[in-house]
């Protein structure tokens, strides 16, 4: 393995997150920035009326779910959990199937007005398209961050769907944390949002409570 090698390989993964094509419900494209925008307005406002915001993954993006989860919730200061616990998890599994393990809880946890972000890299897992199905049904509003093929099955079910257009496992992951963890940043006021004066722009996000501490 040579030099190159590895700069093409971060030079890729780098572009990864930018690539990203937004929807909403309709299939309508929708601006790029507009993904943080209105994911910024919908958590505050779901924090604000009581809510929470639910993430749902398996695998690297079960991780990315509660690394999120986490983060919203410390860093943040917005109600947030993953329904990733191994005794839930195996316990509707048994008594139910492995494709109604986040449908199940969703069904049990959620409320009118939650916000419930589904992350699947290829956009094909049963279980996460039956917890998407599960919290349109709850009255949530639903985000959807997907991968690989275009004509994903998840990539339509969400009131904002952001999809990956790549089929490298590694890379649709590590964007979908960005994205999702960029809404945290950006609502802080990440100095990328300040104007050519140095001036927040406040106009477009205004920061959340964030909380930062060693080891965060």
């Amino acid at each position: 393995m040579n030099n190159q090698v590895v700069h093409d390989y971060f030079e890729a993964l780098g572009r990864t997150p930018q690539s990203a094509e937004i929807t909403d419900c309709s299939g309508t494209q929708v601006p790029f920035s507009d993904f943080f925008h209105r994911l910024i307005d919908w958590t505050r406002a779901s924090h604000e009326a009581g809510n929470s915001v639910l993430f749902v993954g398996n695998g690297g993006s079960a991780a990315v779910a509660s690394h999120m989860a986490i983060d919203f919730s410390k860093n943040a200061g917005i109600r947030a959990r993953a329904f990733n616990d191994a005794s839930a998890l195996t316990c509707l599994a048994n008594d139910f199937s492995y494709e109604e393990v986040f449908s199940e809880q969703i069904k049990m946890h959620a409320r009118e007005g939650d916000l419930l972000i589904a992350i699947s890299s290829s956009g094909g897992s049963k279980n996460i398209l039956n917890a998407a199905a599960a919290g349109r049904a709850a009255g949530c509003r639903v985000v959807t961050l997907s991968g690989f093929s275009a004509d994903n099955p998840l990539r339509k079910t969400g009131d904002l769907n952001a999809f990956v257009p790549s089929a490298e496992y590694g890379f649709v992951e590590i964007a979908h944390l960005a994205l999702i963890h960029a809404v945290v940043d950006l609502a802080a006021g990440w100095p990328a949002w300040k104007s050519a004066a140095g001036k927040l722009a406040a106009d477009l996000v205004e920061p959340l409570r964030v909380v930062r501490t060693v080891g965060a």
